[in-house]
């Protein structure tokens, strides 16, 4: 049942007042269209301005893709491939270590490694990783894995996944990615990822890092053939999470990059959300996760102008400048390989907003 323009405000001024809004009402507001799309931004802008103030953040961060090859074949995936691909590569310690080299030399505050499960990785592949970059760029804190690459590990490796966590903590990682989450709703999952982890296991992994000190960020990837309700029963459970760890240090919406991907292809995927999509996640997550203080708008995902209007619909960081992009380049995403601090603080500027470098998790650098 839609909402009407009265109980739509009425939704709002509760918000605003500390009213914690249900999976039902947040469903009722994703659905919303026509001039209520605005309010509901406005709303979360006015949240957003009380949790984070009127300073934009991003991080100066390296993506490093180890390898494409990966035993999962995901629906939403372009970038793996399959042992014989002509395509498909693996970087060894040399080429690792090179590009940890270069995120060093480009003053990189965050390395970032997610990959393919490659066929012969186990807990130890990872250590090494990490153990590498660590060598060759000790100033950057490393953000990397999600539950998924850790359950995988600890199955290769016949060892627990809290055991798998705490040796790459250990071996240098910093934060864990809050990726493979996509939609955190069995029925969907069996559609876009039947061979990843189930929802149980990744709210399990997730809780265990977090329970070691090993904070993650918080995503969710929309506009496939998920729903509104499944939209908020992901937030919901993010939500409960948050609650008992607080452990999330951001929220990132992912919106689904779809015109490479065998999902689309197959036609088991609508081609991506719409605007109005886009901006009531944003604005919807800022209402209904109010125990984060920071919600990513992925220039990445979103394209820059995009990026720019979330930033008016709950958001307050960019991300990263993200060196060596590829991930959404292969699922048919344009222009993600950098972008140059300059050009983030003329889009934030534009806002009358200020852009301040940040660490992985949220602490100001000087300029």
């Amino acid at each position: 049942m839609m909402v009407t323009a009265p109980q739509l405000r009425q939704v709002l001024d509760d918000v605003l007042a500390g009213h914690r809004l249900t999976e039902e009402e947040a469903v009722r507001l994703l659905k919303t269209r026509g001039r209520g799309v605005w309010e509901i931004a406005a709303a979360a802008d006015e949240l957003r301005e009380r949790k984070a103030g009127d300073v934009v953040t991003y991080v100066r961060n390296q993506n490093i893709n180890v390898t494409s090859l990966c035993v999962n074949a995901c629906g939403f995936c372009g970038f793996s491939r399959k042992p014989g691909d002509a395509d498909a590569y693996h970087h060894g310690e040399a080429v690792v270590r090179e590009k940890a080299r270069t995120a060093h030399e480009r003053n990189v505050t965050e390395v970032c490694t997610v990959s393919g499960l490659h066929p012969e990785f186990d807990a130890q592949s990872y250590i090494d990783i990490y153990s590498w970059i660590r060598d060759e760029a000790p100033r950057a804190h490393i953000h990397a894995s999600n539950p998924m690459e850790v359950a995988y590990a600890a199955r290769q490796s016949g060892i627990s996944t809290r055991e798998v966590l705490a040796a790459m903590q250990a071996a240098g990682l910093g934060t864990l990615c809050g990726t493979a989450a996509e939609i955190l709703v069995d029925d969907v999952r069996k559609v876009i990822c039947p061979e990843k982890i189930d929802t149980a296991a990744w709210v399990r992994i997730i809780r265990e890092a977090h329970g070691l000190g090993i904070r993650s960020t918080a995503t969710i990837m929309y506009g496939h053939c998920e729903s509104e309700a499944d939209r908020a029963r992901h937030l919901a459970i993010l939500r409960d999470i948050q609650d008992e760890t607080g452990g999330f240090t951001e929220f990132v919406p992912l919106s689904f990059v779809h015109p490479n991907t065998p999902l689309y292809r197959a036609g088991l995927a609508r081609p991506g959300a719409t605007g109005r999509e886009d901006l009531l996640m944003f604005a919807v997550a800022r209402l209904f996760l109010d125990n984060f203080d920071h919600i990513q708008a992925s220039w990445v995902k979103l394209g820059t102008k995009m990026a720019q209007v979330a930033l008016l619909a709950g958001a307050d960081d960019l991300g990263g400048t993200m060196f060596e992009e590829s991930i959404s380049r292969e699922a048919g995403a344009r222009d993600t390989d950098y972008l140059d601090p300059a050009e983030m603080r003329r889009m934030v500027g534009d806002l009358g907003r200020t852009l301040r470098q940040r660490t992985t998790t949220y602490s100001i650098l000087q300029d």
